[in-house]
């Protein structure tokens, strides 16, 4: 619904004749033709390969609100909130060992602020929930929206309506209510309201509800929405050196918890960027020229998210029509219009390049009544390209300017938080829109009580290290220190181009110098000089690397993606052999050269099958498994569902694989296989099989709960059944990085972050959920992100405590930063899996490798 549109249905102008005009000119559903690119030319690199192909059919996502009412299918609407559908999902009844209790105990309290807020009363009436259907159908929700508040001498003043769905807090005198409307072209519509539900104050789907009206208070406060959140376009962040311009906004959600509903509100911030998709354009076409420009235009547009501030809505280009221009014309009420029309016409804007291709957007949503909706068809000069290239995130400069104004320290972020708590008390037209749905919301932002887990001992060459648990890193405890299993690095073969054979040279002597100190014997390397061309790297591969080579490591001249791509997919699946990539310039500065070929050589004795550190794991015979996966755009939008899986009780070893998927798909198939060769892996190993499974799957969106519940933990469970005799304690464990809860504590009268360790399991948890939050890392600037953790299966009656303390336990074993990080090392290791095969391999990788840590 737009702005317009909501003041009128609050009553504050006269509701104008309307037209059917849509918001963008849209096509019939049609294929796109689109030219064939030049034969022979070389492959470019760019975000067209990692976003999607050119044309890729796009998913229809249908969410469904159920639980427990009758179910009702809901289009996505707006702000996608698909996290609606996994309301229904109970685990925690299943589960007797936390039905009562599901809270730790270890640990010292402390207390925190969240930047949570408490409904303090929330309507006490019934609210009838009604379908609204047009004759004929409207596609413009705008439009749908004025149809229907024409008639408030029916409906009463206050009301909601998203588009597809009318809440009322009164019963219309009939079931179905026909109205009669009139656009301002003259066209008659019947609009039909039905009676679908009389839902009670207690219905989850009156959580929705309540997320709609929040809406509607933030379209009064004059922000406006883009994606699922809400931005003030008023108060703009410019950063003109970099031509990037920053929206500050906010996240909102209202959620049933533990004993409350509560919104959840987080400072958002939206990039924006002064170059069009037309500029853009320009800068290709002068770069690679007529011949290839249309393949380079793919490479670098297909799947970037564009703005229109005609109407400040964002579209995914999805192809490029370049048999379209501006003043091609397209069918609107039977009459051929014009691009240059259309836009000049419905939004007094002119276009200047009449020459200009067509952009091509598929919506992802469903029209009404479940209809498909054609492309919508887009000008590049009127599209403004939002968030950030990966030149621009590799650009250290760009980064520091831009973390300025959006990486906020806790006290920073509370301020924020405050005036926007501020601001829904204290506007008058927003506490007139509670009052009269009979919300009211806390002044204050919500505390409570965690709790601080012991600190962790590091456990390198036989000794026992304390870390500054501030820091959650031991680099410089651990120095000088043996490692676990150093293993000999021998049969190596070092790979540089002529420019850079000095740099090589360095680095096997710095290498020398900082293996000694970690057990490591090292013997001199094959050095093969090559070429600065992609080709001879493979043929200095083929011709030098033997079954008995050890490990490869090469000296990268620049960080081009097409020859690190050649090297990783030769030795990961043709020749399997470890390998270790290092850019020329990272070793170009003398006085870090120490600490980079620290690094280098635990990554190399890691690949090649040795242990570095380890923490003490109570749990005997445990093995834990972790489950990511990566969309390979390049490869037809294949999903890649990396399994990685511990081999050992002190959980330093580790045994993978890789599943691809259909398109799209993001839920894991074939797991039974992974485990099976998981449980085989592990009985050579150890002579048995484990007596316990801890599975953390990690690339679990929202609403997508219910398919792991009833899909996923059925695998499993089906794939111990097939071993005889053989019935091990299964839990499973759904990991969220992405999350919009923050946590602060006090030190000092100050909000700073919550120290590593701490663990969140009261208050703002789920109650029909066994889940909970841990600030396993330390953050040096802005505020630490926690992670949210649901064990939506547990047959091992763990206690709670123990679940807690093991998982952050295992946020110190990733062997690729000497620290605490936010994850399991097992999701860590199976998302580095999935994305080097996502982003470089696009083949399974060979089987040889299984048993290493090759994807560090």
């Amino acid at each position: 619904m737009t702005g317009r549109a909501r003041s009128r249905a609050r009553g504050r102008t006269r509701v104008p004749e309307v037209s059917s005009q849509p918001l963008a000119p849209r096509l019939e559903p049609s294929p796109i033709p689109t030219p064939a690119a030049s034969a022979g030319a070389p492959e470019l690199l760019g975000r067209g390969r990692q976003r999607g192909p050119s044309g890729a059919p796009l998913r229809k996502d249908v969410e469904v609100v159920s639980a427990g009412f009758k179910e009702m299918s809901l289009t996505e609407r707006g702000g996608r909130r698909r996290d609606f559908h996994d309301l229904g999902v109970n685990t925690r009844k299943t589960m007797e060992h936390v039905k009562e209790s599901k809270t730790g105990a270890s640990g010292s309290a402390i207390r925190l602020i969240t930047n949570y807020i408490r409904l303090n009363s929330c309507p006490q009436w019934v609210l009838y929930q009604y379908h609204v259907d047009y004759e004929p159908q409207m596609e413009s929700r705008r439009l749908r929206t004025v149809l229907l508040f024409m008639h408030e001498n029916v409906l009463g003043r206050i009301r909601v309506f998203d588009g597809g769905l009318l809440f009322l807090p009164k019963r219309l005198e009939t079931r179905v209510t026909e109205l009669r409307s009139q656009t301002r072209d003259g066209q008659n519509v019947k609009v039909t309201v039905t009676l679908t539900n009389e839902l009670p104050p207690t219905s989850p789907t009156c959580l929705q509800f309540y997320n709609i009206v929040f809406r509607r208070l933030l379209k009064i406060m004059s922000l406006q929405q883009i994606g699922r959140n809400y931005y003030n376009p008023k108060d703009p962040i410019m950063i003109p050196q970099h031509r990037i311009m920053v929206w500050p906004g906010y996240t909102t959600s209202i959620l049933q918890y533990e004993s409350n509903v509560m919104l959840c509100a987080d400072v958002s911030h939206k990039i924006l960027r002064s170059d069009t998709v037309h500029d853009v354009m320009h800068e290709l076409y002068a770069q690679f020229g007529e011949h290839r420009f249309q393949e380079a235009c793919s490479k670098e547009l297909v799947g970037v998210i564009v703005l229109t501030r005609y109407n400040n809505k964002t579209y995914r280009i999805d192809d490029i029509d370049w048999f379209q221009n501006p003043q091609s014309t397209f069918n609107k009420g039977g009459t051929q219009v014009s691009y240059i029309d259309y836009y000049k016409k419905q939004y007094s804007m002119d276009i200047d390049d009449v020459n200009q291709p067509v952009l091509v957007s598929q919506p992802r949503r469903q029209g009404p009544a479940g209809t498909s909706l054609g492309p919508i068809c887009l000008i590049p000069e009127l599209c403004y390209l939002t968030g950030m290239t990966d030149k621009m995130r590799s650009d250290f400069n760009v980064m520091r300017d831009l973390s300025a104004h959006t990486r906020l320290t806790p006290e920073q972020r509370e301020q924020q938080l405050w005036r926007f708590v501020d601001y829904i008390q204290s506007d008058e037209n927003v506490q007139k829109e509670l009052s009269d749905w009979g919300i009211q919301f806390d002044s204050k932002l919500h505390s409570l009580s965690g709790r601080v887990v012991p600190t962790e001992k590091i456990q390198q060459g036989g000794k026992m290290f304390d870390y500054n648990p501030q820091a959650a890193e031991w680099s410089r405890e651990t120095r000088g220190s043996y490692l676990i299993n150093p293993v000999p690095l021998e049969n190596w073969v070092l790979v540089f181009t002529r420019r850079n054979t000095d740099v090589a040279r360095s680095l096997f002597q710095t290498l020398g110098k900082v293996v000694k100190a970690m057990g490591i014997r090292m013997e001199k390397p094959l050095m093969v000089e090559v070429e600065d061309r992609s080709e001879a790297f493979l043929r200095a591969l083929q011709s030098n690397v033997t079954q008995s080579t050890r490990i490869v490591v090469c000296v990268l001249p620049s960080n081009r993606k097409d020859k690190y791509d050649t090297i990783k997919k030769y030795l990961c699946v043709e020749c399997p052999t470890p390998s270790q990539c290092v850019v020329a310039r990272t070793l170009s500065k003398p006085q870090a050269l120490m600490a980079i070929a620290t690094k280098i050589a635990l990554q190399i004795n890691c690949k090649m099958g040795g242990e570095l550190w380890s923490v003490e794991i109570p749990l005997k015979q445990l093995m834990v498994i972790g489950i990511d996966c990566y969309h390979d755009n390049a490869a037809g939008r294949k999903s890649i569902a990396g399994f990685v899986a511990s081999l050992n009780q002190t959980i330093t070893r580790w045994f993978s694989r890789c599943i691809f998927q259909d398109r799209g798909q993001e839920l894991v198939d074939g797991l039974k296989v992974c485990l099976q060769a998981a449980l085989k892996a592990w009985h050579a190993c150890n002579k048995c099989l484990p007596g316990r499974i801890i599975v953390y799957r990690d690339g679990v969106g929202d609403g997508q709960l219910n398919t792991v519940v009833n899909y996923e933990v059925p695998q499993l469970l089906d794939c111990l059944k097939y071993l005889p005799d053989y019935n091990p304690k299964l839990s499973v464990i759904v990991v969220k990085k992405r999350v919009n809860a923050r946590f602060f504590s006090q030190a000092g009268g100050r909000l700073q972050n919550p120290p590593p360790g701490t663990v969140i399991d009261t208050d703002v948890t789920r109650p029909e959920w066994y889940d909970f939050y841990i600030v396993s890392q330390s953050v040096k600037v802005g505020t630490v992100t926690p992670t949210h953790y649901n064990v939506v299966f547990d047959n091992s009656n763990l206690k709670p405590d123990y679940m807690q303390r093991l998982t952050y336990k295992l946020c110190h074993m990733y062997y690729n930063w000497p620290g605490v990080i936010r994850v399991p090392a097992p999701c860590q290791y199976a998302h580095k899996l999935a994305f080097l095969v996502g982003q470089s391999i696009h083949r399974e990788p060979s089987l040889a490798l299984a048993d290493r840590l090759y994807y560090l």
